[in-house]
């Protein structure tokens, strides 16, 4: 199934590119606008230009299998990965019988009287409770 996958991944892209170059190039209806007001002969406004011309057959079919392409790649993501087998089904349980851990106690190694550590002023010394110069 993976390999068929990549090659409706493969088949949608190029579907999209298409897509985007067939309408990048054809000829917008709103550019006739200024001969439908008087400077030149146009056959109507908005309205039906007549039969449809290559690109824009050609746009409908892009669009056509970049949705069929679509529907499949979603059926076939569907059937690797069903609903039932989701995140939150992978989670263990915690017995409720299992106490938390008590903390640990405190090292006993005696706290140094002169802090070695430059700008720490918790240590006993002589400028304790002084601000530094």
């Amino acid at each position: 199934m993976g390999m068929v996958y990549n090659i409706i991944v493969i088949i949608q892209v190029l579907s999209a590119l298409a897509i985007i170059g067939l309408v990048l190039v054809q000829h917008g209806k709103g550019a006739d606008m200024g001969a439908a007001f008087g400077s030149g002969a146009s056959g109507s406004l908005f309205g039906a230009t007549g039969s449809s011309n290559f690109l824009s057959k050609s746009t409908a079919i892009a669009a056509a299998v970049f949705f069929c392409s679509t529907l499949i790649m979603a059926y076939i993501g569907h059937k690797r990965s069903p609903v039932e087998s989701g995140v939150m089904e992978n989670i263990q349980t915690v017995p409720s019988s299992a106490a938390p851990a008590a903390p640990s106690a405190p090292s006993a190694a005696p706290a140094p009287s002169n802090s070695s550590v430059p700008g720490d002023f918790s240590g006993t010394s002589k400028q304790a409770g002084q601000i530094p110069k």
